[in-house]
């Protein structure tokens, strides 16, 4: 027998976006409703199979139920910003995977659906309805099978209706659940029923009467007397109540079988939307179907001869290409194969025999000292392996594109290629998840297909690519600072920084004493002992022994997260040694026992990585290790930078910016009192305290200066008065009042603020004064928290963009200069404001200077940027 699969569209999409947390994709876009009804749809085909299918939408306009009940759903709430935005794009996804999608004006989509059903029905066809809305159990038989997707525990469970399904649950026969509706009403669908009969009384009326006519017909027999009485007087009432609950079943639909006929799911177009949305997890799906261009695979092809090679290259400085697209399998340590494509070809070169690494970096080199434009997919992981300069013509797709949609977190070349209408297989569907070396052993045939798959996208991103930078007025952006970074940032990474083993095994031997210190503390104080890393037995402790204040009882017991902990601070001694505790256990395995692991034995120093691409305001991070986050709270945490010390005869030399991000505030502003204020060359943290609570400078106490000092550096934030409360202890009402007064003190800052959130509701985004973008999408959120978050980060993305787009230059100019005066010294660390060098004794002076004159004249603003250097025999004493 053929099978039907009907699909309620609007309500499956309403239960997936409740269901699924916030998802967006690279451009922002809210995916979670998406995401979550393919997942319900994916599990109802794997089990239905169906040889029809189709989705049913509401039409945005009044029913034919309207006309008879103006207020007919009249209480329901808008429909949330961002599952709107989502349901165009889920038609699109359905249109992709040629699933019908039917709608029509004046219907509703349990009308079509209950047609489709009993047409079907009709036919002798086998049908299931898949709904989250229980009003479509009245269509339920004994051939039409009703699924009600619901979330339990985390997963997605599904209840099934036939007609016995429907009696055991509601009392009542699916027909009946009409004349049920008509008596009790449905509150979510605004329809009135009568009132005082609820679910129970309903139920009872139908089992000795049937229908509600038939009640009606006999109402002197209802009981009990109450309902009898309110029948009588909404007798219309409930006859219009049930009329609306009907589902119309004869609806004229244009759609026959051949329309809804099940095709191949699995096809370019879908695949191109999925990677186009982020769901890389069903790419799996298309089992290595898509992305896989026939035509394209066969320019494909291996050079694995020393010969071959030479002739390949050679033809390429005789038949110069626009450009190069190049790919690579490497770690630090090894090239395995490169691949490189010139448009009409596309070749994969394997280290092996006479094609060496040498040779590969060779010809590379060549081809960009005579101009030849290479993109790729990663550039300063091309540098472990070539000789290049900033000069060199070198094109990295991954930070393009980061630029263009800096909240995607992942520039995998099937991801960008899917927002310039390219494909290609993923990584994952090709090589698994295997490193580059391995992924080349296991299967070199695969390793080169996506080698060569890689580095035809990057040839063909460069047009696209750059004329979107152009359009968002970035290529300065790209073209000046982040592609000249990216040589910075492979030399610090090269570079390395020297850890001492000894002197890292001592400070884990002290932090182990404290922190068995403290435990002993922490139990006296509590009376008792127990684990201080459970956070339901520190809660119980905190909030049921102690009986401290904002315990918040969960399921799992009582938060005890740091935001908890602090506002618990002064209510007890304990929690001042529990957030200590956590500190030093933290350092303990991140960093005592943590660093130890990425000591290279070759040279004792640490290569960690540092990246680009990972925070939407341009910030760099770094990773294994990560010393963007060393713990400053404690002294002990910040005596971990003891461990790390220069090279025998040389020092570190350290530069700061001071206050970079609140002059760029006052700069971006142009609010003259604030530049003024920084241009009299005094604290500005007493200046502002001495404007704000109105007292002469000189008479600015240190709480004053503390208070002011957190309003100039929350505002840059755009705290509210709450936040600005906690973080000085004081009432809501007087942080309000010290913002307040800020803003009248500083107008223009409050001016600019505005304005921003203003760019950023208009635009989607606001831009640094480097023109870099960072996108919101919480500003158009219905939820109010998300806006508010959003306006946060619309007043402070622009200034800490800035911040990053300045330190940034700064690094490119200090390495050029070490390079230019043909210092041996080295630029080794960034961590946020702050550079670290390796100076020979004899340069440090020189060094020194250089740091002033080039982080300094890094950016020219209305007000002045300082600089503090410092030098040291390790990274404490030089900080």
């Amino acid at each position: 027998m053929e099978k039907v699969v009907l699909i309620d569209g609007h309500s499956i999409l309403h239960r997936a976006f409740y269901g699924v947390p916030d998802l967006t994709n690279g451009e922002g876009l809210h995916t979670n409703a998406v995401y979550g009804f393919l997942n319900i749809l994916f599990k109802i085909l794997e089990e239905e199979q169906p040889d029809y299918l189709a989705v049913a939408f509401d039409v945005h306009a009044p029913t034919f139920r309207h006309e008879k009940y103006a207020a007919y759903k009249g209480t329901r709430k808008p429909m949330p910003e961002e599952l709107r935005e989502q349901v165009p794009v889920m038609k699109e996804v359905l249109h992709a995977m040629q699933i019908a999608t039917v709608e029509k004006a004046g219907l509703e989509a349990d009308d079509i659906l209950g047609t489709l059903a009993k047409r079907a029905e009709a036919d002798g066809k086998e049908i299931t309805l898949v709904s989250g809305d229980r009003d479509l159990l009245q269509i339920a038989t004994d051939k039409i099978l009703v699924r009600l997707p619901k979330t339990s525990k985390g997963q997605t469970v599904i209840e099934n209706y036939h007609t016995p399904e429907v009696i055991g649950a509601f009392g009542v026969t699916p027909s009946q659940i009409i004349d049920l509706k008509g008596l009790m009403g449905d509150s979510s669908d605004n329809i009135p029923g009568v009132p005082g009969i609820g679910p129970k009384t309903a139920a009872k009326i139908l089992a000795e009467f049937g229908t509600v006519e038939n009640a009606i017909a006999h109402v002197d027999e209802v009981t009990p007397p109450k309902a009898q009485n309110n029948l009588r007087e909404f007798a219309d009432q409930a006859l219009l109540s049930k009329d609306l609950a009907t589902i119309k079943t004869d609806c004229d639909l244009a759609q026959t079988w051949d329309d809804l006929k099940v095709r191949d799911f699995y096809n370019q177009e879908s695949y191109d939307c999925f990677t186009h949305l982020g769901f890389q997890s069903f790419l799996k799906r298309f089992d290595g179907r898509m992305g896989s261009d026939d035509a394209a695979e066969e320019t494909f092809r291996s050079i694995v001869s020393a010969e071959e090679a030479d002739a390949w290259f050679t033809s390429l400085f005789l038949k110069r290409p626009a450009r190069l697209g190049l790919s690579l399998l490497a770690d630090r340590e090894q090239l395995c194969a490169l691949s490189l494509c010139r448009g009409e070809e596309t070749v994969c070169l394997p280290v092996q025999g006479g094609i060496t690494a040498s040779y590969l970096a060779e010809q590379i080199g060549g081809l960009l000292a005579s101009g030849l434009l290479i993109a790729c997919m990663d550039v300063k992981k091309l540098l472990w392996h070539i000789e290049a300069s900033e000069k060199d013509p070198l094109y990295d797709c991954g930070i393009a594109d980061y630029l263009v949609h800096p909240l995607r977190g992942s520039y995998r070349a099937e991801e960008v290629a899917a927002d310039y209408g390219l494909t290609q297989p993923s990584r994952e569907q090709l090589l698994g998840k295997s490193s580059d070396r391995d992924a080349w052993e296991k299967s070199p045939e695969e390793a080169a297909r996506f080698l060569c798959y890689e580095a035809s996208t990057a040839f063909r991103l460069v047009p696209a690519l750059s004329e979107k930078l152009e359009s968002l007025g970035m290529t300065d952006l790209f073209r000046d600072i982040e592609m000249p970074l990216v040589h910075v940032l492979y030399g610090m990474e090269a570079a390395g920084i020297r850890c001492d083993r000894e002197a890292l095994r001592r400070y884990g031997e002290r932090l182990n004493g404290r922190i068995l210190q403290l435990e002993q503390e922490i139990y006296d104080l509590a009376g008792e002992t127990f684990n201080i890393n459970s956070p339901k037995q520190l809660g119980v402790i905190l909030f049921e022994k102690l009986l401290l204040p904002f315990g918040k009882k969960t399921k799992t017991g009582y938060s005890t997260s740091a935001d908890v902990l602090e506002k618990l601070k002064c209510e007890h001694p304990i929690v001042e040694k529990v957030l200590d505790y956590r500190q030093y256990t933290k350092l303990k395995s991140t960093y005592a026992d943590g660093l130890a692991a990425f000591i290279d034995p070759r040279d004792e120093r640490i290569h960690g990585s540092f990246h680009q691409t990972i925070t939407a305001t341009g910030r760099l991070s770094s990773t294994d290790p990560n010393l963007q986050n060393i713990p400053v709270r404690v002294q002990l945490g910040r005596e971990i930078r003891k461990v790390f010390v220069p090279a025998d005869g040389c020092v570190f030399v350290d530069a700061d910016y001071s206050q970079i991000e609140l002059r760029i505030l006052a700069a971006m502003s142009g609010d003259p009192a604030l530049i003024d204020a920084y241009h009299q060359d005094q604290d500005i943290h007493r200046i502002t305290a001495s404007k704000v609570f109105h007292v002469p400078f000189d008479e600015v106490t240190p709480e004053m200066r503390s208070n002011a000092k957190a309003v100039n550096f929350g505002i840059v934030y755009g705290i509210s008065s709450f936040g600005l409360g906690n973080n000085l202890s004081i009432s809501r009402k007087e942080a309000e009042e010290y913002i307040q007064s800020y803003f009248a003190t500083y107008p223009g800052v409050k001016r600019f603020l505005d304005g921003l959130v203003a760019q950023g509701k208009e635009q989607g985004y606001v831009t640094s004064l480097y023109h870099r973008i960072r996108p919101i999408p919480e500003l158009s959120s219905a939820n109010f928290m998300q806006r508010q978050f959003g306006e946060r980060v619309a007043m402070n993305s622009p200034i800490q963009g800035t911040a990053a787009d300045i330190m940034k230059i700064a690094m490119i100019r200090v390495a050029r200069r070490l390079r230019e005066e043909k210092l041996s010294s080295r630029l080794l660390l960034q961590i946020h404001d702050e550079l670290l060098i390796e100076a020979k004794a004899e340069e440090k002076e020189q060094v020194a200077d250089i740091l002033r004159e080039e982080m300094m004249s890094a950016a020219h603003l209305a007000v002045p940027l300082e600089v503090s250097v410092k030098e040291g025999s390790d990274w404490y004493e030089a900080k």
